[in-house]
């Protein structure tokens, strides 16, 4: 049976810990306040800490966020639930946000364990990594990433057998089967909602041959594959293994087309898409990298420099739009698509493709408040009530907005509006004090 309801006090609940959520937190509680964070994954750091890079500057991502997040989970005035969700939050009064929090179990007493790994070495089970997108397996018993934070084990009850082996092996006895959902009331005098974004599932394009062809893959696996944390040594195309000669990216992706429901610019494909192809043409010299797009968006402060930089190295550009994506016999990929320049269509054969796929809305956001309280925009993020004086504003006085959950933006603008929302949360609390 579950235990009873806990209530707990925190001046701020911080929805999400990624890093934008991370940043916000940290504002909060180098200020003095108390901050709970909830993060529904097993590891703080979001999208930013699976990335190799970061444009236009191409520093390490793992080198930026891992003390960022050290940072936030060693912080005496921010307290972590991983693995967590905030089901409902109701405004009572000015000075009082209530949230139902509901925090799942790990499996694993978090404070005991090591990081042996030797749990992981005695699990029989293998599943797909969902951490390195698929491309290997992992066991039931498993350390999530090797840069995760809080760097522990933990079971994925929904594959495991209950062998027991893992205990077994255990050398500090910290797995606990007999763990159960933990029930939270939390009363917060503010709110930062940093629940980020989605990427688009290519799988709404099926001529793309996502899920079909083994040699099409996404921008975020291939991410994976050239990130330091990387899966495999090298960079390997999944259907066989080979390493790739010629690579294409096919950009816009799920984002700009109304057909798939996502008519706006992701304002991060353009850029990603170069900053990998460089990425691959240090690690492998002699590949062709081509990127096809419709426009290239380079509008940020160095992203200009960025692209021309990509064109000196050797990537080529094709202004033209992919019609369909065809599998060869030995796993080759036949691109059929209009050339934009020449007003014609061709075809060019490459022996691996990377779906540029873009940024769509977290409407989970709008579904915490009762009665759609918060609201939502057009294409389904948060609404910034005040846009141009006060972005992070949302339609609840006191629930601010931080990072991609209010629009598609790069690193550095998340980071940026992060601190927009806890410079506010703060004002807030201060104009609220009660006396």
């Amino acid at each position: 049976m579950n235990e009873e309801k806990k209530i707990i006090h925190y001046d701020a609940l911080v929805v999400g810990g990624g890093i934008a959520g991370g940043e916000a937190a940290l504002n909060l509680a180098n200020s003095g306040y108390r901050v709970l964070l909830v993060e529904k994954e097993r590891s703080l750091g979001g999208k930013m800490i699976l990335l190799s890079k970061v444009f236009p500057t191409l520093d390490c991502s793992a080198c930026i966020t891992t003390p960022k997040v050290s940072e936030i989970a060693r912080h005496k005035n921010i307290t972590i639930f991983t693995e967590s969700e905030v089901t409902t939050i109701d405004k009572r009064s000015e000075n009082d946000f209530v949230a139902q929090i509901t925090k799942k179990p790990r499996y694993v007493h978090v404070e005991d364990c090591t990081a042996c790994q030797l749990c992981e070495q005695a699990c029989p089970v293998s599943v797909r990594d969902e951490y390195q997108q698929g491309l290997i397996g992992r066991k039931a018993a498993f350390i999530p990433f090797s840069i995760a934070n809080p760097k522990a084990a933990a079971i994925d009850i929904e594959n495991c057998t209950l062998c027991g082996a893992c205990e077994k092996v255990c050398p500090t006895h910290c797995i606990d089967f007999t763990m159960q959902p933990e029930q939270f009331e939390l009363h917060a005098r503010t709110v930062v909602m940093a629940t980020g974004f989605n990427l688009f599932d290519p799988l709404e394009i099926p001529r793309y041959g996502y899920g079909q062809h083994k040699n099409v893959i996404t921008s975020m696996q291939m991410e994976r594959e050239i990130a330091p944390t990387r899966p495999f040594n090298t960079i390997l195309r999944p259907g066989d293994g080979k390493v790739p000669d010629k690579i294409a990216y096919v950009l816009c992706a799920g984002s700009r087309d109304a057909s798939v429901g996502n008519p706006i610019c992701s304002q991060i494909c353009c850029m990603y898409s170069i900053k990998q192809a460089q990425l691959l043409m240090g690690a492998l010299p002699m590949a062709d990298v081509t990127i096809y797009y419709i426009n290239i968006r380079s509008f940020g402060k160095g992203f200009e420099e960025f692209y021309q930089q990509a064109k000196g190295m050797g990537v080529s550009f094709v202004k033209g739009k992919i019609g369909t994506i065809k599998e060869k016999e030995n796993g080759n990929l036949i691109l059929r698509y209009e050339d934009i320049s020449e007003g014609v269509v061709k075809e060019a054969e490459h022996d691996m493709v990377v779906l540029s796929v873009g940024v769509k809305s977290n409407p989970d956001a709008g579904k915490i408040f009762p009665q759609g309280a918060l609201k939502l925009d057009p294409h389904r993020f948060v609404a910034q009530t005040d846009l141009m004086g006060s972005p992070a504003k949302t339609s609840i006085d006191g629930v601010f907005v931080a990072g991609t959950a209010s629009a598609p933006m790069d690193i550095p603008d998340s980071i940026l509006s992060a601190g927009s929302a806890s410079s506010e949360a703060i004002s807030y609390i201060k104009q609220h004090q009660e006396a």
